[in-house]
């Protein structure tokens, strides 16, 4: 697809798995949920990749290695290499590599999936600002990480040491709830320091290519629980995505997307890849899709209609991002969504 305003989900004669050679999946919020499967996620994948369909599994979350995060997935019962694995440690290495001479010193700051993305760089990682390091790298290191380790970035940055960040995700979904990201820890730094890092993860272009240069995908399908990170890499990176709601992006969310956060499908689960998709048609001044049309009035979002909640929501999107156009749609859509009961 080209970058351009969408005002409406697009539609799919054929199966998503089908459609598209590779799936470049997130995981938290998509496959699994504090270290838990989300429903209907080892059958769609099994069955989707059973077609033929090349799986890769795209995480912001640089703490834990591919081999660690590919043995968790196997687990689970979905059957994963560590080469299908590409995460924004692994991004954040190549674009510090790319920089700094070879065999350099890395403070790192976060947890071992960014020193094994690093030592495969040929870079070394180091603990102090005083190990003389080249730069500074900071992804998520779990709960458990240290105030102190936030210190020690700030003393290297003072020292005009350049600054990378994995990703800056304010959020984490978890089996509790949304916890605190790698990017609430970066404005921690940035805060104290005020300096601005070099980002890698999504929806940046770094974290883009690593994807396509480690998996060879042709017709990706980007598919995503963030309007913020999925689905706006897929559009910085001008390939289609697929946003499902099972993780932190929530009906209001959706309409009130602008157009580099409007994903081209959307579904409830993960089943989305095994089923085309509904066409959303132009309708008595508004929009159909299934048994429900949406349209503008003069203050809100009218939907009229019953059958799939979905379908319901597909058409109230084609009406909000109509009304927005290059912009957010500042239309209450609260009792449209109370009806189909998102």
């Amino acid at each position: 697809m080209s970058q351009r305003v969408r005002t409406r989900p697009e539609g799919s004669g054929r199966a998503l798995s089908e459609a598209y050679d590779t799936a470049l999946l997130d995981l938290d919020g998509v496959v699994y949920a504090g270290g838990n499967a989300i429903a209907y996620a080892v059958e769609s994948l099994a069955t989707a990749r059973g077609g033929g369909m090349h799986l890769a599994y795209v995480t912001n979350n640089a703490l834990r290695t591919p081999d660690a995060v590919a043995e968790h997935l196997t687990e689970l019962g979905i059957p994963t290499g560590a080469s299908d694995v590409i995460t924004s440690a692994q991004a954040v290495a190549r674009l510090i590599a790319e920089q700094v001479p070879a065999g350099g010193r890395v403070l790192v700051i976060g947890g071992e999936g960014l020193r094994v993305a690093l030592r495969e760089r040929g870079l070394e990682p180091v603990e102090s600002a005083d190990d003389d390091p080249v730069a500074v790298v900071q992804g998520y290191g779990g709960p458990d990480l240290r105030w102190s380790r936030f210190a020690e970035a700030g003393y290297a940055i003072a020292r005009g040491v350049p600054w990378y960040a994995s990703n800056t995700d304010l959020t984490i979904p978890g089996a509790r709830g949304i916890a605190p990201g790698n990017g609430a820890a970066v404005e921690v730094v940035r805060i104290a320091t005020g300096a601005e890092p070099q980002v890698a993860g999504k929806p940046l272009p770094p974290m883009h290519r690593e994807t396509i240069l480690r998996t060879g995908a042709e017709r990706p399908l980007v598919v995503g629980d963030r309007l913020d990170t999925d689905i706006e890499g897929a559009f910085n990176g001008e390939v289609d995505s697929l946003l499902v709601l099972t993780g932190v992006t929530d009906g209001p969310q959706l309409l009130a997307a602008p157009p580099q956060h409007r994903p081209t499908y959307v579904d409830a689960d993960l089943r989305g890849l095994l089923t085309g998709q509904p066409e959303v048609m132009e309708a008595d001044g508004g929009f159909r899709c299934g048994g429900w049309t949406a349209k503008a009035g003069a203050v809100g979002l009218e939907l009229d209609g019953e059958g799939e909640a979905l379908d319901g929501l597909r058409a109230l999107c084609a009406a909000a991002w109509t009304a927005a156009g290059d912009g957010v749609c500042e239309l209450d859509g609260g009792k449209a969504l109370a009806r189909l009961g998102l």
